[in-house]
């Protein structure tokens, strides 16, 4: 068998400890990122509940409220799972916790050993005389010096020894507070789910219930999310059509292709689109406050999940009732529609990019002005059956719509 030196063992136990501290490290760090996400959708549902009791008086459709309810659900589920992961990090952050206190309890050990050892070494040949006499019999002046500096480097190891007693007692209480409360933190994120979870329950029950509701008439109401879908696609056809219009009329007068696909940009309007994409993953919200109901892409229909897809070109913004429009970014205002419900929309240009603000009750500018970034440009319109204000927001580049999450700051 192969016998380490003492050394040796300082060096292992270093780098176990040094091991334990990075990744536990590595874990906090993790259990941080969690945390601001549990944060940030308890935000959200506590922001959800404040702007939906502001239309508490009118009376909503079955269909407002099972998307409303749908909404609830799934941030209630993301609420749970991302707790779910805080509590099994802490989990790990607490056995490697408790065996790093282990390591530093043995190594503590160790270290008194060896302290004690040199206590009893030091007892016996604590006289100075015998420290004479261990001078005075060296052979010659040279082993002399060196046994002078033997004794005086034994006095200092005896120091650092006890030093360090003393510093890794204090590790091994500093850690003993921090692993009790990591499990009091995990008690609370316990109990956190707990109370999410039969949140969830009565959210989930509400969901049944409003199906029932809905499988009693479903045709009716299909045809109402298709209605209400075809008036959607016809307002982006429109703005489609414009952006096409416009994309044309750019062509010829460069002389280019009136087919062509692409905007013939001037000198100024390559400069403001290369200003846009730069700050891709940047732009501020069009609202200062609000919640995104419905993403970008094709959705799943609340009440038919298979056959009944909702396309969306852009993302709609739940919001206050009142709350003012901005522009992200900098740009001209290229087309203002105005629609007989009172759906507004104000378009802006920015190079190739265009960005879209639909559903306006009120606009504050108009055709051709200069536009910059955060400027109001509008107000939100109040639905008047669910009391709802939801801003529709869409992004082009060309004719392409673009997914607003990646362009706007932490959508």
């Amino acid at each position: 068998m192969i016998k380490l030196k003492p050394a040796s063992y300082k060096v292992i136990a270093f780098f176990i400890l040094f091991s334990c501290s990075a990744f536990i490290q590595a874990q906090s760090k993790k259990q941080q990122q969690l945390e601001a996400q549990r944060r940030e959708l308890l935000s959200q549902i506590n922001q959800f509940e404040r702007l939906m009791s502001q239309g508490k008086k009118e009376q909503k459709s079955i269909l407002s409220n099972l998307d409303n309810i749908n909404y609830k659900i799934s941030v209630r589920q993301n609420l749970i799972r991302i707790t779910n992961q805080q509590a099994n990090n802490l989990t790990r952050e607490i056995n490697n916790n408790q065996k790093e206190i282990t390591n530093l309890r043995n190594r503590l050990q160790v270290l008194k050993d060896e302290y004690a050892a040199m206590i009893v070494k030091s007892y016996k040949g604590r006289s100075e005389e015998s420290k004479i006499m261990f001078l005075l019999s060296s052979n010659n002046f040279q082993q002399a010096y060196k046994r002078l500096q033997y004794i005086k480097q034994y006095a200092n190891y005896q120091k650092k020894q006890g030093e360090e007693i003393k510093q890794q007692t204090i590790k091994l209480q500093e850690l003993n507070k921090s692993l009790q409360a990591q499990k009091q933190e995990k008690q609370k994120l316990i109990e956190a789910n707990r109370i999410a979870k039969r949140e969830l329950d009565k959210e989930l029950k509400q969901y049944k219930e409003l199906m029932a509701s809905v499988s009693k008439n479903i045709s009716l109401h299909r045809s109402q999310i298709r209605a209400k879908q075809q008036e959607v696609e016809k307002i982006d056809r429109e703005i489609e059509k414009i952006i096409r219009a416009a994309m044309a009329a750019s062509n010829k007068k460069a002389g280019k292709s009136s087919a062509s696909n692409t905007f013939a940009l001037t000198p100024e309007e390559k400069t403001l689109a290369a200003n846009f994409t730069s700050n891709k993953g940047k732009l501020p919200w069009p609202v200062n406050e609000g919640l995104v109901k419905l993403r970008y892409g094709i959705q799943r229909s609340p009440i038919d999940r298979r056959t009944l897809p909702i396309r969306s070109n852009g993302v709609r913004i739940l919001t206050n009732k009142g709350e003012k429009v901005r522009a992200v970014f900098n740009g001209i205002v290229s087309e203002i529609m105005t629609q007989k419900n009172g759906n507004n929309v104000v378009m802006i240009k920015h190079g190739n990019y265009f960005t879209i603000y639909k559903n306006l009750s009120k606009i504050y500018v108009k055709k051709g002005d200069r536009v910059i970034t955060k400027q109001d440009i509008g107000e939100v319109r109040t639905n008047k059956a669910s009391g709802e204000a939801v801003l529709s927001f869409v992004i082009y580049k060309d004719t392409k719509t673009q997914d607003p999450a990646h362009w706007i700051y932490k959508m």
